[in-house]
């Protein structure tokens, strides 16, 4: 199997909303123009768009998103202490979506999440070389930048369930990030200095998604070597979103991947074996959220560990991943 690579901008959505058969594939760079989602196709609660941030540093792991999900708005800042393994997590829901700004596509304006508890501004730099991050909760503030090297690749992908049912993604993976974190006012530097090794990843979505759905998604890096691997919400179709960046250049990774793992136990290793594939990830902290409110419900166990193993990259070479930081994660979602 091998997926298309699209290198020119395209438009993700037809005049009347419908998915647009030429943005199927993926690319380097965000080369989609999404501003057709919520333009066109009836049916309320189908369109979601977020942008969510994750960051890793030696002392912690930080979550911050801003979503829009047709019917309400949600936004978040989870903060977790790797020493200790507590954990802040700001969740705040608001009906309709004027307590969320995003961008019609990816690094067109800025983005915010407006409310008492949870404050969140992405604002990228004139000459394309940073994205300063910004969030507050009544006990965690966030100011950083997450800063764009020349050549840095990204993995977008458009992957198709129907022609009214659709989503683009786009990973971006292992970005160098500096600045502040405070967390109950001590202030934890990251990136340069004590707070060396801090990266960044970007989840940025626009898409028109099914009521029930399921994924896998697992991100690592170290060292300049980064993995994006995801799973079960891809199957059957002609697009995945898995890759190997070595430097920040995409090495494309075709074909679905086999996750094995104990759906009663997300702490025991965890298999993501396939075509160029041979992984374990060792888990040492399950962020479990559940939600239940009927018609709308979440289970999410995202695990926070290391993974071994090796991939090949498209020159043939064996790389060998073991050690690299990063997370899985196996979500159920009704929305």
């Amino acid at each position: 199997m091998t997926e298309d690579e699209i290198t020119r901008t395209v438009a993700l959505c037809r005049p009347d909303g419908s998915l647009n058969p030429e943005a199927v594939g993926w690319t380097r760079a965000p080369l989609h123009d999404t501003s057709g989602i919520g333009r066109g196709l009836r049916g309320r609660g189908r369109d979601k768009r977020w942008e969510y941030w994750a960051l890793v540093t030696p002392t912690h792991v930080v979550g911050v998103t801003t979503s829009a999900l047709d019917y309400a708005a949600l936004h978040e800042v989870y903060v977790l202490d790797r020493a200790t393994g507590g954990e802040l997590d700001e969740v705040v829901i608001v009906p309709l979506n004027r307590s969320a700004s995003l961008p019609a596509s990816l690094g067109t304006g800025p983005v915010r999440s407006r409310t008492r508890r949870v404050a969140v501004a992405v604002d990228e730099s004139r000459d394309g070389t940073a994205t300063r991050l910004r969030a507050r909760t009544p006990r965690v503030g966030l100011d950083v930048l997450v800063d764009r090297p020349a050549g840095h690749e990204v993995l977008g992908v458009v992957v198709p369930w129907s022609k009214r049912r659709f989503q683009y993604t786009v990973k971006d993976v292992g970005r160098p990030v500096r600045g502040m974190l405070r967390v109950d006012g001590v202030e934890h530097p990251v990136g340069g200095g004590a707070g060396a090794g801090a990266w960044a990843v970007l989840d940025h979505g626009r898409g028109r998604w099914p009521y029930a759905v399921r994924w896998q998604w697992g991100v690592g890096f170290r060292d300049g070597v980064g993995l994006q691997l995801g799973g079960t919400w891809t199957l059957q179709g002609p697009t995945t979103e898995n890759g190997v960046f070595v430097d920040g250049r995409l090495h494309k990774l075709h074909g679905e991947l086999d996750w094995t793992f104990d759906e009663t136990d997300h702490m025991a290793p965890w298999q993501v074996i396939g075509n160029r594939v041979d992984l374990t990830f060792t888990p040492w902290h399950d962020r479990v959220a559940r939600t239940n409110l009927g018609v709308l419900a979440s289970a999410t166990d995202q695990c926070f560990g290391r993974w071994s193993g090796s991939v090949v990259t498209d020159g043939g070479g064996r790389l060998l991943v073991d050690g690299l930081e990063g997370w899985v994660e196996d979500v159920r979602q009704r929305w």
